[in-house]
């Protein structure tokens, strides 16, 4: 098989019913001075791009320009939504109630919807942040007011998220279109949730072991019936754009679903 190049369409595949995934990353993580990622060498390997509004990082001018590289890319684009924590990278635990939730989502969908159109494009997709994430997984009612304020703001964006979630029956009670998602190099514990990050090995740091992992996820047999982590569903692979090794890391994952002739293709969209 020829080496894949950025954004290349994958080799054909002659057989129907080609198992598909989408490839995110958590982008334009950077503000002001502060420099987080390495977002144009992640970019050409991934489908969908998750970016930051301002509350947990981003700003302006990052926001701006990294919707322009996710349009150079042909990138699905998304509102990366977090808590208003700039200081703790939205990853602190913070008390808000369902008000406060609308209205957190609402002004980050706005803040990127106002670069995609000037760029001429849109949003495609929400992706919650950080603790805010882990909040409307396990919080029925911020998960209600989250998605009530995504259905306000436009029904057709899809929501990203772990399926069984309470995120996950919002959307489905919403209408709006849910993509379950999996971390190719996050561990999972047997019951199915993400070991936290302040336990060791919690991230995975060989490409090799987070391709292992993408594959139990998108071949059900590989993975027994033993736990609920064998239950997951999953649409789309997320790959973490704060890492040293992002870029590398990114392309080794996207190169493993390459030759194992799985379709990287945004949800909607085409496959680049």
């Amino acid at each position: 098989m020829p080496e894949p190049t950025p954004n290349s369409e994958p080799t054909a595949d002659p057989s129907a019913g080609r198992r598909k995934v989408d490839l995110n990353c958590d982008m334009g993580e950077s503000f002001g001075a502060w420099r987080m990622g390495d977002d144009a060498g992640v970019m050409p390997w991934i489908t969908s791009a998750n970016i930051a509004c301002g509350f947990h990082a981003g700003d302006s001018e990052t926001m701006r320009g990294t919707v322009a590289l996710a349009e150079a890319h042909g990138v699905a684009i998304g509102a990366h939504v977090g808590l208003p924590d700039l200081a703790g990278f939205g990853r602190r635990a913070m008390a808000i109630d369902g008000p406060q939730m609308y209205a957190y989502t609402l002004h980050q969908l706005g803040a990127l919807h106002a670069f995609a159109r000037a760029a001429g494009t849109q949003l495609r997709h929400v992706k919650a942040h950080g603790a805010l994430y882990h909040l409307v997984v396990r919080d029925a009612a911020l998960a209600v007011a989250m998605v009530r304020a995504i259905r306000d703001f436009d029904p057709a964006l899809r929501v990203f998220g772990p399926a069984p979630s309470a995120l996950a029956i919002a959307c489905a009670q919403a209408g709006l279109g849910f993509v379950p998602e999996g971390f190719a190099d996050r561990r999972y514990a047997p019951d199915g949730r993400l070991v936290s990050r302040g336990q060791e090995g919690a991230v995975i740091d060989k490409v090799e072991d987070a391709v292992a992992q993408a594959m139990t996820f998108l071949n059900p047999g590989l993975r027994g019936a033993t736990s609920e982590f064998s239950q997951l569903r999953i649409d789309t692979l997320c790959v973490h754009g704060d890492r040293a090794d992002a870029a590398a890391f990114a392309r080794g994952l996207r190169e493993a679903l390459d030759r194992a002739k799985i379709e990287v293709v945004a949800p909607g969209g085409q496959a680049t």
